[in-house]
């Protein structure tokens, strides 16, 4: 049997692109043969493709591209965030923002059926899973193409906000997008605030007037009080600037000149349930 020597390992690696265990792996099964040893890989990378793919994805970025009036943001997924950091990881998410833009596909199953390096976005992602060893995922993606201007912020990787608006300078764009970034709202305006989320904050808020024990006609007063009040809070236009309180979002629009139409917020992993796991039950099993 042929010595596995760190020559080869590299010698593999640098054919296959795979973590240098699998390689040494590969090589040792393989007994030295460097042609077995790759083909030995490209099984091996395919099943742990097809396994990563039932793993959560709760790390990853928010990537963007704008062009000609064309806004895109998409998040992608990953598990680990050293992965979210890696350089192939980070030029696809690059090219999946590019291709939406361009090609404009109707959802995530159709986008990944586009062309992407002389094969398909799917199949580029599957490979990737293969070469990386976790589980990637592209999970949404919104794109605006407008009549106005497009204005993005991504603050670090893992927030990023996308502001179609219409009049004033590119600046202002830039600061709307900031302070959504950074205040969190749901909507433009109060009148489009979710009814779900409307009804959420109404119930909470009678639970709480209910336990006050005033009169009827007062708590239902407290109630529609607090849900004005949340409006507020949630609605871009009604909240207080975050480069300076004393005016709201509106009146920094009005005194620029400027309307935002619609704005989009990824938040990365939001929503997703991250694994937690239980060592201790874990060597407890082992020892059983």
């Amino acid at each position: 049997m042929a010595a596995i020597t760190a020559a080869l390992v590299g010698e593999l690696r640098a054919k296959t692109d795979a973590p240098m265990m699998e390689c040494k792996k590969a090589l040792t099964e393989a007994e030295g043969d460097l042609v077995r040893a790759e083909e030995i890989l490209r099984v091996k990378l395919g099943n742990k493709a097809s396994k990563a793919a039932s793993r959560v994805t709760a790390e990853g970025i928010v990537a963007q591209y704008v062009a000609d009036k064309i806004g895109v943001l998409v998040e992608l997924n990953c598990e680990t965030d050293f992965v979210a950091k890696n350089d192939d990881f980070l030029t696809f998410a690059a090219g999946v923002a590019e291709i939406i833009g361009k090609k404009n596909p109707a959802d995530v199953a159709a986008l990944g059926a586009l062309p992407l390096e002389s094969s398909t976005v799917d199949a580029v992602r599957l490979a990737l899973i293969g070469k990386i060893g976790e589980n990637v995922s592209i999970r949404r993606f919104v794109r605006y193409e407008t009549a106005g201007n497009i204005a993005t912020y991504l603050h670090g990787t893992r927030i990023g906000v996308m502001v179609d608006f219409t009049g004033g300078e590119a600046q202002t764009g830039k600061d709307v997008a900031m302070h959504i970034a950074a205040m969190k709202p749901v909507s433009v305006s109060s009148a489009e605030v979710p009814a779900e989320l409307i009804q959420k904050e109404r119930s909470i808020a009678e639970q709480k007037a209910a336990e006050s024990g005033k009169p009827a006609e007062i708590v239902a007063k407290m109630v529609e009080g607090s849900v004005q009040k949340y409006l507020k809070e949630v609605s871009l236009l009604n909240q207080p600037f975050v480069r300076n309180d004393k005016e709201t979002v509106e009146q920094v629009l009005k005194n620029a000149g400027a309307k935002v139409n619609a704005f989009s917020l990824f938040v990365v992993g939001e929503g997703i349930e991250k694994r937690q796991d239980d060592f201790a039950a874990e060597v407890k099993t082992i020892e059983h």
